[in-house]
C-alpha cells in the first residue's frame, strides 16, 4: 500500500490552460484534483492531511461554538477525567454548590492588619504571651516587607519557599518562620480571602535533637558574680541575680518570669516563692523554696528598697552578662545541676523547676558534685554576719506538701 505523500504542483492542460494539481496517496488512493488557483489547492490539500490525522490520532472535525482556548481546556478536563465514575457535569455541579470564590484581591497588607488585631485579643485575654504576639508581629512586617503590593491570592509555594529559605536559615528557624506563616494563611483560608493555604506545600523538616548537659558556672564563679553584683550600681541587681541563681526562676527581663514575678509572690515568712500561671512558661502555677542562702540575699536586699527589676534593669544586666561571659539561661541551669546534687531529688528538682523528670535527668543529673553544690548554697552577702543566719538546710520539705498548704 502506498504511504500517504501529497502535494501541490503546477499543471498545464492540454487546451493551454495552467492550473494547480493536488496530487498523492491517502491511505493507498490516488489523489489528482486541481484547482484555478495555488490558494484552493493549498486548502484541499490541507483539509486531506486534516483527514490524515483524525484517522491516525482519534481526532475528528466538528461544529461548535467554543473557541479554540475552551476547546483545549475541555479536552483537558475528559482527560484528567479518564478512570473516574462520574461525569464531567456531576463534578462541576458539586463545585459550584460547594466552592466559594475567594476574595481573590484582598491586599496582603489588610489580612496582616486583621489577623494582627485577633492575636492582639488573644494576648489580652492570656491566650498566647507577649512574646508569641511580637514574634508573630515581627515575621508579619518582614512579609510584608517582601511583598509590598502582594495579595493574598498571589501567593503560591514555590513563592513562599523562596521567602522561608532567605539568607540560608538553620532548620529550626526555617521550621518556626513556616509555622507562624502556615498559621497566618490558615486564617485567611477561614476568612475566605485565599482557596488553599499554600503553605502546606513547601517542606517541614524533622530536627534530631542532640542538646546535651546543660552549661553552667562554678560554684566559685557564681561566688565572684554576687560579690561582684553587691558593688554594681549599690547593689540594684543583687535581688534579680539572687532569684536566678538560688531560685532558678527563668532570666529573661523582657518575656521570661522574671519579667513579670513580683515581689509580693517572694514570700520570705514561708519561705516560698510563687510562680503563678500568669508568671510560669508553661503556664502552671509552682512553688519554689526559697534556700536559706537566697533568703539571707533578700533580707540583706529587702525587695521593697532594691525592686526585683530596677530602672535601666536591661542595660545592667547586659553589662554583667558580657563581663563574666554568662550565656541566656546559665543561672537557671546552674541552680537544677546544684540542687540535684545537693538534695538527690529529680522530682523535687522537676517541680521546683518546672521541667519533667526526664529533662532532669537528661540534662542536669550528676554535672556537679555534693561538695560544691554545698558551697554553691553557702555563698552568702556581705553585707551581714554569716554567724547571724541559720546553718544552710540539707533537706528539703517537700513541695508536693508545699502545693497542699497552698
Amino acid at each position: 500500500m502506498k504511504h500517504t505523500e501529497l502535494a501541490v504542483r503546477r499543471f498545464e492542460n492540454r487546451n493551454g490552460v495552467t492550473s494547480w494539481r493536488v496530487a498523492g496517496w491517502l491511505h493507498g488512493v490516488r489523489i489528482r484534483r486541481n484547482f484555478k488557483t495555488r490558494e484552493e489547492a493549498a486548502a484541499e490539500m490541507a483539509a486531506l492531511e486534516s483527514k490524515v490525522l483524525g484517522a491516525t490520532g482519534g481526532l475528528r472535525s466538528e461544529t461548535t461554538f467554543l473557541s479554540s482556548d475552551q476547546l483545549r481546556e475541555a479536552e483537558a478536563a475528559f482527560r484528567r477525567l479518564q478512570g473516574r465514575p462520574c461525569s464531567l457535569l456531576f463534578y462541576l455541579d458539586y463545585a459550584l454548590a460547594n466552592y466559594r470564590e475567594p476574595e481573590q484581591q484582598m491586599p496582603l497588607t489588610k489580612a496582616v492588619t486583621g489577623y494582627l488585631g485577633e492575636k492582639t485579643k488573644q494576648h489580652e485575654r492570656g491566650l498566647i504571651s507577649k512574646l508569641q504576639l511580637r514574634n508573630i508581629t515581627n515575621e508579619l512586617k518582614v512579609l510584608q516587607s517582601h511583598f509590598p503590593k502582594g495579595a493574598m491570592a498571589n501567593f503560591t509555594p514555590a513563592l513562599l519557599l523562596s521567602y522561608l529559605e532567605r539568607g540560608e536559615p538553620s532548620l529550626k528557624t526555617y521550621n518556626n518562620r513556616r509555622g507562624l506563616l502556615s498559621t497566618f494563611f490558615k486564617f485567611a483560608l477561614q476568612k475566605e480571602w485565599i482557596d488553599r493555604n499554600p503553605v502546606e506545600k513547601t517542606p517541614h523538616h524533622r530536627i534530631s535533637h542532640r542538646r546535651g548537659s546543660a552549661p553552667t558556672i562554678t560554684a566559685q564563679t557564681a561566688a565572684e558574680l554576687m560579690a561582684f553584683v553587691e558593688t554594681f550600681k549599690g547593689g540594684k541587681m543583687v535581688p534579680y541575680f539572687a532569684i536566678c541563681l538560688f531560685a532558678g526562676i527563668r532570666p529573661c527581663i523582657r518575656f521570661g518570669e522574671m519579667s513579670k514575678l513580683k515581689a509580693s509572690s517572694v514570700q520570705l515568712d514561708t519561705g516560698v516563692i510563687h510562680i503563678e500561671p500568669e508568671v510560669s512558661k508553661v503556664g502552671m502555677k509552682r512553688l519554689v523554696t526559697i534556700q536559706p542562702n537566697l533568703a539571707a540575699w533578700l533580707q540583706a536586699y529587702p525587695l521593697d528598697r532594691y525592686p526585683i527589676l530596677p530602672t535601666n534593669s536591661p542595660d545592667f544586666r547586659l553589662q554583667i552578662y558580657r563581663r563574666f561571659q554568662l550565656t541566656h539561661d546559665v543561672t537557671r541551669h546552674t541552680f537544677i545541676s546544684m540542687f540535684v546534687a545537693k538534695f538527690r531529688s529529680m522530682g523535687e528538682a522537676a517541680l521546683q523547676a518546672g521541667n519533667s523528670e526526664s529533662i532532669i535527668r537528661k540534662h542536669y543529673l550528676d554535672l556537679k558534685s555534693t561538695t560544691e553544690a554545698e558551697e554553691f548554697f553557702g555563698i552568702l552577702p556581705k553585707r551581714i554576719k554569716v554567724s547571724t543566719l541559720d546553718a544552710p538546710a540539707t533537706s528539703l520539705p517537700p513541695v508536693a506538701s508545699l502545693y497542699a498548704a497552698a
